[in-house]
């Protein structure tokens, strides 16, 4: 007997926030991914909003990879009445518990400041979930290794391969089975590439009947320039105006690539050796994991967290005084904090220092999503006067400069060559996890370049397939 496969996307369908698809096979839905929506304040507000079935119906969730908008749903899921387990890669596993945690903590502390500034039009601002729905969740977890074939329940396996995108990524294989007839649906999650000078690229793709693929760069091309090169040469500029350079960077994998790379330009002698301060307590955790998990890592690496990894003057920043004397310091200097996207955090902190002053910059080096803060000021930096943060507005006169293939995601190019290596041609290829646009784009490019039979989940977000 053949069962119908039915794939439901409730999140990143429209945008690259909310990673959420629900997969119903043999009266069994299971869930890939669970992720918060991010960006303004009317996509926030979704995460808010139930599941539209039953949390305790689901029987399992499978996790491709550990940033927030793929596993910060979580906590929310088990407040719901989830109770099955979760499956992913130990690395994963390591990660979720950094950044579940800390997720859980900014949560309350903004439901405190809230209540009392009473800024907030609810008359007792709560947290979107606690430390303690954090700590329940994580119980459900459950670890598997890569590349062998797990039993998640009746006639359904998972096995994962690398996904190259931070420690732990993974490409989440489902095999599903019935008589003698079986399919394969496989996530991708979020793809990297070969660039990176730290973590190994992708797998290949595995034989596959329906692929869920990624298109946050579907209509994108990273510049083919060297990516060390040119954060030199912004480095450099800044430096010799006695400027600070800050750089926003994602807490899990960008920071990490940064430390080694100004590790290396100091090594090549391309930057003189100045302060350089990680301002991020999820960053230096992050930083730990990141050693903890070499089978990620570049085969013949020439990074060594002991002798070359960090830049000679490297410091963390973890208390909040600490992070205070860091936005005092005089240049040159270089600070990266997070948010990545300017979307809350320490980096708001430094911008309010370091925006007035023209010897100052600002290097973006990840994706920014549509309506957040960064995504503004990265679009608007040669108009702005001023940026507003904190409900003040802050005078903009640094230098505001992307790198942008330095982004963690393959943007279409590299896409469709890693889809090549498969010598299986899938059934459907879905694309989500990207603007409408960039899906759309992303389709196109696979039907011509390949020949593959491809659709947006932006115009359907639920498919049936016999």
């Amino acid at each position: 007997m053949t069962f119908p496969i039915r794939l439901q996307f409730l999140g990143a369908h429209s945008g690259v926030t909310g990673s959420k698809t629900l997969l119903e096979w043999n009266k069994q839905r299971f869930l890939v991914d669970c992720g918060l929506f991010q960006g303004p304040s009317a996509v926030r507000q979704m995460n808010w909003v139930d599941l539209p079935v039953p949390a305790d119906s689901i029987a399992a969730v499978f996790i491709t990879h550990a940033h927030l908008d793929h596993i910060g749903y979580l906590p929310r899921l088990y407040q719901q009445g989830f109770r099955g387990p979760i499956y992913c890669s130990e690395g994963t596993y390591d990660l979720a518990q950094i950044i579940l945690l800390d997720s859980a903590h900014l949560e309350e502390e903004s439901a405190r400041f809230a209540r009392e500034t009473q800024y907030s039009n609810h008359q007792n601002p709560l947290p979107l979930f606690t430390t303690q729905d954090a700590e329940n969740v994580l119980k459900k977890f459950k670890p598997i290794p890569r590349y062998e074939w797990t039993t998640v329940g009746d006639g359904i396996s998972i096995r994962l391969h690398r996904a190259g995108h931070i420690i732990g990524a993974s490409l989440v294989e489902i095999r599903m089975h019935s008589d003698r007839h079986s399919k394969t649906v496989t996530f991708s999650g979020d793809v990297g590439h070969e660039d990176s000078l730290t973590l190994k690229g992708p797998d290949p793709l595995p034989p596959s009947d329906i692929v869920i693929l990624e298109g946050t760069y579907g209509d994108r091309l990273h510049e083919r320039v060297d990516a060390t090169e040119k954060l030199g040469t912004f480095l450099k500029q800044a430096i010799d105006r006695q400027g600070v350079v800050v750089i926003p960077a994602f807490a899990v994998g960008r920071s990490q690539e940064i430390i080694y790379m100004i590790a290396q330009l100091e090594q090549q002698g391309v930057i003189p050796v100045v302060p350089v301060v990680l301002d991020s307590p999820m960053s230096d955790k992050a930083l730990k994991a990141f050693f903890s998990h070499d089978e990620d890592h570049r085969v013949n690496s020439s990074f060594n967290r002991h002798t070359n990894f960090y830049p000679q003057n490297f410091e963390t920043s973890t208390s909040a005084d600490q992070s205070m004397l860091a936005t005092m310091r005089d240049g040159p200097a270089i600070v990266i904090s997070a948010s990545g996207m300017l979307a809350g955090g320490r980096i708001l902190h430094h911008l309010k220092k370091r925006l007035p002053d023209p010897r100052n910059m600002v290097v973006f080096c990840g994706y920014q999503a549509e309506g957040t803060k960064g995504r503004f000021l990265q679009d608007n930096s040669a108009t702005l006067k001023t940026l507003r943060i904190h409900h003040k507005e802050v005078e903009l006169a640094a230098e505001i400069v992307t790198i942008s293939n330095l982004s963690a995601h393959a943007d279409y190019a590299q896409l469709c060559a890693w889809l090549k290596q498969t010598p299986h041609k899938p059934r459907k290829i879905l694309i989500n996890h990207g603007q409408p646009e960039a899906q759309g784009s992303l389709v196109e490019h696979i039907k011509k370049e390949l020949g593959w039979d491809a659709a947006a989940s932006s115009v359907q977000t639920t498919w049936d397939f016999l």
